[in-house]
């Protein structure tokens, strides 16, 4: 709905002008139409919600289906080609059981400190802010990455593992990004007989996994404690793994180059990026993990390494899905193209909707002393629990300030598009 002279309307798009000081104004309870509860409940553990909380009605459907055990799912389809090949391919020596142990059964409510401070970084790579994150409670938040269990696993004993599942961020609205999204998180340690070979009795000058002391500060190539050789060698192990994974996944003719990048958590850090279709894809991210994070969870005779791979991302480039949101579709139409496939197969979306697009703009005043950018993540929400899977895009588009008056307001057009049928304005009003 078009707005006309500044006039302001609400976000169930109802014609109700909001520019008097008495109207309602829009604001971050009603917007997000949370519903606090005595008790959360998932996964089979309880949580008390207190202020903070603010899972909105959409999210908490999302927590409700489990797409990643859908068998007729295309993310099924890739998660478990990932597990297949690493089972297949990394086998412990001896009774050759498989070297990775699969955990895709964490809780997804997980404490801030695993969220943001287990992996002890001088910044967060995932956002604190209410805006960024969902919160059950000051000390629980849905996680938002798998790297969040890393310090538990290993606390456990693990030193060779894949973390599975869903993750939960409040993000923009597009063809591209969801509150919920799948990660698979990969952590290789090495003792330094596994990673430089025993020792002989004669070789004095060995190489060990770390200086001693340590130097007094890192390089780009090494982390303070960490000898060369030991990062060398573990960047050997890093890179010949993804780079077969790569294969396993592009064909083993898809170019590949590695690109220096930055993660808090791990030092050096790479982005792993394939030719594919006609341009590069980012695949992965990588590095050398912190060695005081492993320090946190007891480790301190190891090395080791992390990656980790989006699902979606690399889903929608195998399988030529479009859309997002179609990995959430009940549409038969989508799920039988997938249903009763193998892990190898290489099978192509074929689209079931060419039905036109449907746009409205809203705007309102946001209330008083309220930032601009603090109401953003609040409205995605809000329109994503309103219009559901219908709403394909949501775009901040103007922003507006009446110093006189003190009032700011915000315009924002939404897309809506459905898979299954052409809308009508009526409809979507």
């Amino acid at each position: 709905m078009l707005q006309t002279g500044r006039r302001c309307f609400s976000v169930l798009a109802r014609c109700q002008p909001m520019a008097t000081s008495s109207a309602r104004a829009y604001s971050t309870e009603n917007a997000q139409k949370v519903e606090k509860k005595e008790i959360f409940e998932l996964d089979g553990r309880q949580y008390t919600p207190d202020a903070l909380y603010n899972l909105s009605p959409a999210v908490r459907r999302l927590l409700d289906r489990r797409i990643l055990q859908e068998t007729s799912n295309p993310l099924n389809l890739l998660k478990r080609r990932v597990v297949d090949y690493v089972h297949q391919t990394y086998r412990k020596p001896g009774n050759r059981s498989p070297l990775f142990t699969i955990c895709e059964s964490e809780p997804r409510v997980v404490t801030t400190y695993q969220n943001f401070d287990s992996l002890l970084t001088p910044e967060d790579h995932v956002s604190r802010r209410p805006s960024d994150t969902y919160y059950v409670n000051r000390e629980h938040c849905l996680r938002a990455h798998t790297s969040a269990h890393q310090h538990t696993l290993m606390k456990q004993g693990l030193d060779a593992f894949l973390v599975i599942g869903d993750v939960y961020r409040r993000d923009e609205v597009d063809r591209t990004h969801y509150p919920c999204f799948h990660q698979i998180e990969g952590v290789r340690l090495y003792t330094r007989d596994e990673l430089l070979g025993k020792k002989s009795d004669a070789s004095e000058n060995a190489a060990e996994l770390f200086t001693v002391p340590p130097d007094a500060s890192r390089v780009p190539e090494k982390q303070e404690s960490h000898s060369i050789d030991a990062v060398k060698a573990s960047e050997i192990q890093l890179k010949q793994f993804l780079e077969s994974l790569c294969d396993e996944l592009f064909g083993k003719d898809a170019e590949k180059r590695w690109v220096d990048a930055y993660f808090p958590f791990t030092h050096p850090s790479w982005e792993l990026e394939v030719f594919y279709n006609g341009q590069w894809l980012e695949v992965l991210g990588c590095g050398i993990m912190e060695q005081k994070l492993l320090e946190s969870a007891g480790v301190t005779d190891k090395i080791g390494w992390a990656f980790g791979i989006g699902l979606e991302r690399i889903a929608m480039v195998l399988y030529g899905i479009p859309d997002i949101r179609l990995f959430w579709s009940k549409d038969t139409g989508f799920l039988s193209q997938f249903a009763g496939k193998q892990p190898g197969e290489d099978v192509k979306y074929k689209q079931i909707s060419a039905h036109p697009q449907v746009i409205f703009d809203i705007s309102f005043f946001l209330p008083d002393s309220t930032e601009f950018n603090d109401m953003t993540s609040d409205v995605y929400d809000t329109i994503r629990t309103i219009g559901g899977e219908l709403v394909e895009q949501v775009k901040l588009t103007d922003e507006f300030e009446n110093k006189k008056k003190a009032k700011k307001s915000q315009t924002y057009r939404i897309v809506y598009r459905s898979h299954e049928k052409a809308l009508t304005k009526e409809e979507v009003r």
